[in-house]
């Protein structure tokens, strides 16, 4: 990974909405917090950028990669000089009634390193999001970094892939969990990822609590060792943690 050094990540926790101007605030926000404090690579959740009230509001909102909404947080990266995990954004699709689930990865440059689109659907995602088909890596100044997106986490072959055959160091798992499902399945999964691959687990940043009327997400906000240890834990709301990964 980094070496003998100790890598500075920041891993954020947020309960985004169907506007894209107070996310963006709230990222922003986030973002200053976390390079104050050294940060090399911060880590966003699922719809960081947007939660429709309905899933043709995604839909309407979704944006090709060179859009205005993805090139405002590759500005946020590049004033910040630091790397930003942001999955999975609402990527337009090949068609009106589609979008791709995407997990962006940025470098301290504000360039798009890498692009992964989430391949297992789940919670009625099908009949909007359009599977993806390839997984991705990248190595960054933490380590290489291979991105998943919350449902994945429940096929364990995803990542043995990823370990055994991609090199991964540390698994992103950026996530929308729901509540219930959460409660019950959560820490089990991502520790058991994590002592079978000996990565470690960024279950990155997770949404938290009621986006609207409909939607709750958990928002239990885990950094995961190799050993299966929990290492850094964060309930709640709009807020940061900031371990160190050596």
């Amino acid at each position: 990974m980094a070496g003998a050094h100790s890598v500075r990540v920041a891993v954020a926790q947020m309960t985004s909405i169907n506007d894209l101007a107070t996310n963006f605030a709230t990222c922003s926000r986030l973002v200053k917090e976390a390079a104050s404090a050294g940060t090399k690579l911060l880590c966003f959740p699922e719809n960081f950028s947007y939660v429709g009230d309905k899933d043709a509001d995604n839909i309407k909102i979704a944006e090709p990669l060179d859009g205005p909404i993805m090139q405002g947080y590759c500005s946020l990266a590049r004033e910040s000089s630091m790397w930003l995990s942001l999955g999975g954004f609402q990527e337009k699709g090949s068609d009106d009634a589609h979008l791709c689930n995407t997990h962006v990865l940025l470098d301290d440059a504000g360039n798009i390193r890498s692009t992964y689109r989430k391949i297992h659907l789940s919670y009625k995602e099908s009949s909007f999001t359009k599977a993806g088909k390839d997984i991705v890596e990248i190595d960054s100044p933490v380590g290489r970094l291979d991105p998943t997106v919350c449902y994945d986490l429940r096929f364990p072959e995803l990542y043995q892939q990823l370990r055994f055959q991609h090199e991964a160091q540390v698994l992103l798992v950026p996530s929308a969990f729901s509540k219930v499902t959460s409660q019950a399945h959560w820490e089990i999964l991502l520790r058991a990822r994590a002592i079978e691959t000996q990565c470690f687990v960024i279950a990155a940043a997770a949404q938290a609590g009621k986006h609207n009327d409909k939607t709750e997400s958990y928002g239990d906000l885990l950094i995961i060792d190799p050993w299966g240890t929990v290492v850094g834990r964060l309930p709640g709301e709009n807020w940061l943690i900031i371990p160190n990964i050596s």
